[in-house]
């Protein structure tokens, strides 16, 4: 693969003798990558972004005072909610991942890694089709919320086999590490502990289908079925924003003051944190308290002890980088930049958690929306290595600038409304919109998520823009 498309820290900043010490973490792909195959897995994260882009603007509208009154809340906004999130979250998320163990593995098992794609992309194709066709109850269980009909729970069910096929081809033909403990071995080492990870959280929905009891109401079913499996799931999505973090910032021509085996240390203490997905089964009946807590309390433990130390490398070397900042990069730094900032406030909003009110969907957007953030720098530095162009220009620049600023805003107003006990998962006249604080607060949310909705939709166009460009070609936004 030719080399001059490719963002090189020497472009972007001094020569490294200049710089304070640290680390590089570049992963470049390898010569026998199927660029088909991952350029793929792209294009369905994109048309699951598009999807829940429809369905986000759906959900904004249903929740803004005065413009609810239009539509036909909540039985609305409920269908939305559930589109929006499997979409933006469950298929997004392992798009990427796809991506990611593709690029960063080989050819071995090809036609597994492509049946796995024909899966996952039939089964998003009909779980987006669900809401207007097969329709179903909502269900707001959390991590995977369902529409409790036959089509799109068939739709669910072969996108979770392509998942599984997804996982056990990137265990086989994954990356490797490899034996030398420097900044390539330790992205490598982060993307392998999310596939074992991934499969962890595979055996803990497959253990609770067997285990939860079919007799139980709709909510109780699901909200258990998908509590386990779910809390893994959060170990896989912060191991690969945790390797986002470390790569985007060598690419802008940081320097991370964290050595490899620190790194190595810190993604394999949220491996070891997984591990307790399986212990709270054989533990713990599957409907006790305990089960419950455990597998929150090693959530927060294992992911929450490997992302303070990286992210706090990460930002000491963002703020000792030399400048200038290359065209090039400057999108890069953005979706890093916005990335740890949006995940940092939802950690702390996290903190603050009292009864079920709209501080939970605050909390979880902005550790969802940091991760989100981080993949999209992951795909802005991909593009030029599966022979697209280089995004640059102005909306690429600001992008993720908007994108993460419309979320924040979002978030405020979802927090100050919280403030007031407004509750989660409701809209229209079932949020009680009382006093002038309320209605401001979630307008401020209305406002944020409207911008954040310009935000997403500008990712998929300056995407868009760099697919059409031949590869080393910026692409240039106005």
């Amino acid at each position: 693969m030719s080399r001059p498309q490719d963002i090189d820290p020497r472009t972007v900043a001094p020569p490294l003798a200049a710089v304070a010490s640290g680390h590089d973490y570049v992963l470049e792909p390898d010569a026998g990558v199927d660029r088909t195959l991952a350029r793929s897995w792209l294009g369905l994260g994109l048309f699951a972004l598009v999807g829940s882009g429809v369905f986000s603007i759906l959900l904004v509208l249903s929740r803004s005072p005065y413009i609810n009154q239009w539509l036909p809340v909540p039985s609305f906004f409920r269908v939305a909610l559930v589109a929006h999130v499997d979409l933006s979250v469950l298929v997004w998320f392992v798009s990427v991942a796809g991506l990611l163990w593709t690029v960063a593995g080989g050819r071995r098992a090809s036609a597994l890694g492509w049946s796995a794609l024909a899966l996952c992309g039939a089964g998003t194709a009909i779980m987006a089709l669900a809401p207007f066709v097969g329709r179903g109850e909502p269900i707001m269980a959390n991590y995977v919320p369902v529409l409790d009909g036959a089509m799109f729970l068939a739709g669910l069910s072969v996108f979770a086999i392509g998942s599984a096929a997804l996982v056990l081809w990137s265990l086989w033909a994954g990356p490797r590490p490899g034996l030398v403990a420097d900044g390539v071995a330790a992205l490598r080492f982060g993307l392998s502990a999310a596939a074992v990870a991934a499969a962890v959280a595979l055996l803990a929905f497959a253990w609770s289908l067997v285990l939860v009891p079919m007799d139980l109401d709709s909510k109780a079913y699901y909200e258990i079925l998908f509590w386990g499996g779910g809390h893994a799931l959060q170990f896989v999505w912060t191991l690969l924003m945790l390797v986002a973090w470390l790569w985007l910032a060598s690419a802008t021509g940081a320097r991370v003051p964290m050595s490899p085996r620190l790194v190595l240390a810190m993604f394999g203490l949220a491996l070891v944190g997984v591990f307790a997905t399986p212990y709270a089964y054989l533990a713990h009946d599957i409907a006790s308290v305990e089960h419950r807590h455990l597998h929150t309390w090693a959530m927060r433990l294992g992911g929450g002890l490997a992302v303070l130390p990286i992210g706090l490398a990460t930002v000491l070397a963002l703020v000792r980088r030399p400048t200038p900042l290359a065209a090039a990069a400057q999108p890069l730094q953005a979706a890093l930049v916005a990335s740890i900032v949006l995940f940092a406030v939802g950690g702390v909003i996290g903190i603050f958690i009292s009864g079920s009110n709209v501080k939970i969907p605050a909390h979880y957007h902005g550790s969802i929306v940091g991760v989100t953030l981080a993949l999209m720098g992951l795909v802005y530095l991909l593009l030029p290595k599966l022979g697209y162009g280089t995004p640059s220009g102005r909306m690429a620049r600001w992008q993720p600038t908007l994108y993460g600023a419309g979320q924040l805003m979002h978030i405020i107003g979802l927090v100050w409304s919280g403030g007031y006990g407004v509750q989660r998962k409701v809209a229209g006249a079932e949020q009680v919109l009382r006093t002038p604080p309320e209605i401001a607060g979630m307008a401020l949310m209305g406002l944020g998520g409207a911008v954040a909705i310009v935000g997403g939709l500008l990712f998929v166009v300056v995407v868009a823009k760099a697919v059409r460009q031949p590869s080393g070609n910026g692409v240039h936004g106005s």
